[in-house]
């Protein structure tokens, strides 16, 4: 059995965890649309010289389908990602992440005809329960809190929206690299998005483009991110030709548990022990997969 595609994804788990961790600097003092325009740019250099590596695949009319559909839904789920983290409290929405991985059930059956195993199955809900509850350290009011506020919290139900963009474009994704190649597609993917966000970004982000910026080495700050960011669109995208997208995508949410240690370290976040027993069920959940693949 070839577990190459799980290496793949912890790999995609740290390079991810770090370039968050990363950025989560740089965000103290900016404006989060250039701070996520940033990096996406800082994230091309190294994705270019790959891209002067690999042979250009023939492309299909299912290619460039799922392609154009996943890019403008990329865009609208970046955009809902920063306003609903700007409009509503951090742990009554990043919990809602976890659904991701479990929309992926079922819309990864509907798109690419993927069928998860039960014992797969229940791996995935326990990553994505295990993701959950490592979100919602700080709620006092009960487990079930980030629910109870969808009505009253529009950034919950934004959040929600992006889980469920996220599998759409994760599902589209597998496709597009079924009808090309992994790298291929990685790398034009995220420089047309780079290409697409960039007005929407400047826009958005006019006011702090001032000589502040430069000041506070906001560019610099943001290349390490971006360098660690492209490892993990090329780790994520191999990883996704090899396996199921819900398996993939699931063990990627790793990558949680490596930002509260990161938290802790880097941080002085002291809420590492109430997090602990998200982290268990995610690791249950991950060696359920890995069994199940």
């Amino acid at each position: 059995m070839d577990y190459s595609w799980v290496v793949l994804s912890l790999i995609a788990a740290f390079t991810l965890a770090t370039s968050d961790a990363l950025t989560k600097k740089a965000l103290a003092s900016s404006n989060e649309y250039i701070v996520a325009w940033l990096r996406l740019v800082f994230s091309l250099p190294l994705l270019f010289i790959i891209f002067l590596f690999i042979p250009v695949p023939e492309l299909d009319k299912d290619f460039y389908t799922a392609f154009l559909l996943a890019l403008p839904l990329e865009i609208l789920s970046i955009v809902m990602y920063i306003r609903a983290l700007r409009i509503s409290p951090l742990s009554l929405t990043l919990p809602f992440l976890a659904l991701t991985p479990v929309f992926l059930i079922f819309i990864s059956y509907l798109i690419l005809g993927e069928k998860v195993s039960l014992l797969g199955g229940t791996g995935i809900l326990l990553i994505a329960s295990g993701s959950y509850t490592l979100n919602i350290h700080k709620i006092r009011k009960g487990i079930f809190e980030p629910f109870k506020a969808i009505m009253k919290e529009k950034g919950s139900i934004l959040m929600i929206g992006v889980a469920l963009i996220y599998s759409v474009t994760s599902s589209l994704g597998k496709m597009a690299i079924e009808h090309s190649s992994p790298l291929f597609f990685g790398i034009t993917y995220f420089t047309a998005l780079t290409f697409l966000f960039t007005p929407f970004a400047l826009y958005k982000g006019r006011e702090g483009m001032g000589g502040s910026w430069g000041r506070q080495g906001l560019p610099h700050a943001l290349l390490l991110p971006g360098i660690f960011y492209s490892m993990m669109v090329v780790s994520h995208m191999v990883a996704m030709s090899l396996t199921k997208v819900a398996y993939v995508i699931s063990v990627k949410r790793i990558s949680l548990i490596i930002g509260v240690i990161y938290g802790y370290l880097f941080f002085r976040e002291r809420d590492i022990k109430e997090r602990l027993f998200g982290a268990i069920l995610m690791f249950i959940g991950f060696v359920m997969i890995v069994t199940a693949s």
